[in-house]
């Protein structure tokens, strides 16, 4: 549920295709005012690397997403980039080592969002994360499935969602004390379960979703939760 933001003790460590050359060679650059030379752009192979890594991360997003950590397999995530499995294994070691990068892709489509919120803006900023979780339905079901599998020890994420959702109840728990110090949290509203309910609401909302987009806007049943934890006066006016 959606980088640059600050690191915080427990915080868990375009358009996809190939790119193509432009006319003229990579290292011609071009000439400013001041008679400089631009540096070239990146192209060639890094470029198309780069692409390549993308497609790659895509496909397993979808196929994680689809079928779970446990039943995806590389040669159906290969197959579907037009890659052998030798391939893709050249740009990604093993298959823990594809999911850890997948699960990072999945965090840099909302970190951005997380700069640097205090307070009621971290409220705000969460509120515009479940609302754009409704762009990418593949991202949001490769976290409940694999969220899902992860509660067993041995399983890769493990760890990657523990800490997740360990730096999570810190961004939240951070953001209701400052409510709470600066008058803007409701009397009775205790911050540590405040954070904890928060996390529930937006997993359960997400399952919901899943099963039947028309039945809930996350969004909307996001901001209602935390209308009801902030002072009237805190919220920002619509």
């Amino acid at each position: 549920m959606p980088q640059t933001r600050s690191a915080r003790a427990g915080e868990p460590a375009g358009t996809t295709g190939a790119g193509t050359t432009g006319a003229g060679t990579a290292g011609a650059g071009t000439t400013g005012a001041g008679g400089d030379s631009a540096p070239p752009s990146r192209r060639g192979p890094y470029r198309k690397t780069a692409a390549r890594q993308q497609d790659i991360l895509d496909a397993a997003l979808a196929v994680f997403g689809r079928s779970g950590y446990r039943s995806g397999s590389i040669r159906e995530i290969a197959e579907s980039v037009g890659m052998s499995q030798a391939g893709l294994l050249h740009h990604f070691e093993s298959k823990d080592a594809l999911l850890t990068a997948v699960l990072r892709h999945r965090d840099d489509l909302s970190k951005a969002l997380y700069s640097d919120p205090r307070g009621i803006g971290t409220l705000l900023s969460t509120i515009e994360v479940a609302r754009l979780n409704t762009q990418h339905r593949g991202v949001i079901e490769l976290y409940c499935v694999l969220s899902a599998e992860a509660t067993a020890a041995d399983h890769p994420a493990h760890r990657y969602f523990a800490d997740r959702y360990s730096w999570l109840r810190s961004v939240f728990l951070e953001a209701f004390e400052r409510m709470e110090a600066d008058g803007q949290l409701r009397a009775g509203v205790e911050p540590e379960a405040a954070a904890r309910s928060a996390l529930a609401l937006m997993d359960g909302l997400q399952v919901q979703w899943l099963i039947d987009t028309t039945s809930v806007d996350m969004a909307a049943d996001v901001e209602a939760y935390f209308r009801q934890l902030a002072t009237e006066e805190a919220w920002p006016m619509s």
